[in-house]
């Protein structure tokens, strides 16, 4: 596994707490600046940047993952809803279909809201280098 993705992991693991963003880049900050050195810090940084995608439907994954997951989550339920009341069963492949969606794009904006949080993280552990650099 490489540092990049034990980074993420590390990220998706704060996603599952409930506190706020700014406390869940704090935590991961912490944990990222005791346990990786800066040159791999700067190396992660840039894949990062490299990798995340920024189109349009991305960027409103990473702001709105739930909402764009909604819909469909709908779709599933008025399928199985369908299903059962009617006794149709070609009105389950909607619940199939639209559950999958569901959960791809959950997923997805899972791991973009993670990859951010690490690339904010990272930035702040270098604003903070920086800071101290200039205090000296």
């Amino acid at each position: 596994m490489s540092q990049t993705e034990r980074l993420v992991m590390l990220a998706e693991d704060q996603l599952t707490e409930y506190s706020t963003d700014s406390r869940k880049i704090e935590k991961l900050r912490q944990k990222i600046a005791l346990s990786v050195s800066p040159a791999q810090q700067q190396q992660v940084k840039k894949e990062l940047e490299a990798d995340l995608p920024r189109n349009f439907f991305d960027e409103i994954l990473l702001q709105q993952r739930q909402a764009v997951a909604l819909p469909f989550w709908g779709i599933a339920g008025l399928g199985l809803l369908f299903g059962i009341s009617f006794t149709q069963p070609v009105d389950f492949i909607a619940t199939g279909l639209g559950g999958a969606a569901a959960i791809l794009i959950q997923k997805r904006g899972w791991k973009i809201q993670a990859k951010n949080m690490v690339i904010q993280a990272l930035t702040q552990i270098e604003e903070r280098a920086q800071q101290a650099k200039s205090a000296d």
